[in-house]
């Protein structure tokens, strides 16, 4: 089973099929299989974030087990192998990157396992977009994110 990201807009996002031979985010509409997942979102559009493997596995997450996330065996996994910590880095800048190119100030994002689209948020949490590329975070299962997101043309005007 597979760790899954949807994101929540004001608008649809440029969808982009993923590509085994070119990985990158792919960014799909809902099926009629994942449309219940609408129901835990504000936006008007919602939609599927796959990873650089495909599904969402490749964006850092920890798995709810007996109701927490048991999330320093994780830690410990990414300190000694430097490729999933490089995979992780390349799908959190691309995350948000592709967060950021949204045109929305806040963008809502929910990760849970395929196919348990209809399982309320666990946990709802408020965070900036620059969170997403520190190293110990984490998309906890099951957790709702309302991500603050500065406008591209914005961050470049006052940088």
């Amino acid at each position: 089973m597979c760790f899954v990201l949807y994101a929540g807009t004001s608008n649809p996002l440029p969808r982009r099929k993923w590509q085994k031979d070119a990985p990158d985010l792919s960014v799909e509409s809902l099926t009629e299989r994942d449309a219940p997942i609408k129901a835990h979102f504000r936006s008007p559009e919602v939609q599927y974030i796959g990873s650089t493997s495909g599904c969402g596995c490749d964006f850092p997450h920890a798995t709810l087990q007996n109701g927490q996330w048991p999330e320093i065996g994780y830690f410990g996994h990414l300190e000694q192998d430097a490729e999933r910590v490089a995979i992780d880095k390349r799908n959190r800048e691309a995350l948000v990157e592709l967060l950021r190119e949204a045109g929305d100030t806040e963008v809502e994002l929910y990760g849970i396992w395929d196919g348990d689209f209809a399982e309320a948020p666990e946990t709802q949490e408020s965070i900036g977009v620059e969170t997403i590329l520190d190293s110990a975070f984490l998309f906890k299962e099951r957790g709702s994110y309302r991500v603050a997101v500065e406008r591209v043309n914005e961050s470049k005007e006052s940088g």
